[in-house]
């Protein structure tokens, strides 16, 4: 009997030994599966009245949040943090997306176009922080005049996109991704001395959590530009060659599409123009008449 008893405790310890075996192949083989990401982001714009807006941009880096439990640090000095991107600690790890350092026209993005700034594998886990380094040479084009945009004395050479970590769109297992909009109206400033200097203001979304509104507006000589707003938020256009517009990453609501005319063609207000994400509403298209 207990020879027996011995036998099965070997068996048992066989079979467990089995069991733990495989359980470590199988984590460690997740683990080398999942350690990485592919995150991409997509660029856009809220025009302002100009011809091309240059924007020198030399960076692009993400912070990426590993722990088990980013809540921990939510309440982190971010700032600081974003300032020293050569730190990295056991969860808390920068990411270059290895843009192509230049020059970029802010008004290629425009209308709501799909347009891929960046995309890399990286880290995986939660998004915090986006860093973007801005260089000096920034430049407007008003009325085929090119002013040079300067960044102010003493202001920071970058710009931070604070992320709580959640607000990334994963569209496939292991891809997620983002869209920026940068803010022209609010990041493009001009002094009382017609000097043009520059505050870049981005603003976040995802087109599975926030809905649009397309349309088209002519003629052409009318000039319009196109305000979409309620009581809490207010985004522009400016209509293309033909006169199509589209605002992206709106959240649900009604708005008021406003369109500002000129060249003696009469203003043309639209109410209560419901959004509900992800879909797109279109008003038609829009003719403006002379006064």
């Amino acid at each position: 009997m207990k020879n027996k008893n011995i036998i099965l405790v070997a068996i048992m310890a066989i079979a467990v030994s089995f069991v733990m075996t495989a359980c470590n192949k199988n984590t460690s083989a997740e683990a080398n599966a999942g350690g990485t990401q592919q995150f991409s982001m997509y660029l856009t714009d809220g025009p302002g009245l100009f011809d091309h807006v240059y924007i020198d941009i030399r960076s692009v880096k993400v912070l990426v949040d590993t722990s088990a439990n980013t809540h921990m640090h939510d309440g982190m000095d971010w700032d600081r943090r974003g300032a020293n991107d050569q730190r990295n600690d056991s969860s808390l790890v920068w990411q270059n997306l290895n843009i192509t350092a230049g020059v970029y026209d802010i008004l290629q993005f425009r209308n709501g176009a799909d347009t891929l700034f960046a995309s890399a594998g990286i880290t995986k886990g939660a998004i915090r922080l986006i860093k973007i380094e801005i260089g000096t040479n920034n430049s407007v084009v008003k009325d085929s005049v090119t002013y040079p945009v300067s960044i102010p004395a003493g202001a920071l050479n970058y710009v931070l996109v604070k992320l709580s970590g959640n607000e990334c769109e994963q569209y496939l297992p292991g891809k997620s991704r983002l869209w920026l909009d940068f803010d022209i109206t609010r990041s493009v400033i001009v002094d009382i001395n017609g000097k043009f200097y520059l505050r870049p203001v981005f603003h976040f979304f995802t087109v599975s959590t926030t809905g649009s509104i397309a349309g088209r507006v002519g003629p052409s000589n009318g000039f319009a530009v196109v305000s979409i707003y309620n009581s809490t938020d207010t985004s522009y256009a400016l209509p293309d060659r033909e006169g199509n517009f589209k605002v992206k990453g709106l959240k649900d609501g009604s708005y008021t599409v406003f369109v500002n005319a000129s060249n003696g063609y009469i203003d043309q207000t639209i109410n209560n123009v419901t959004v509900k994400a992800p879909n797109e509403t279109s008003v038609g298209v829009i003719t403006l008449h002379k006064q």
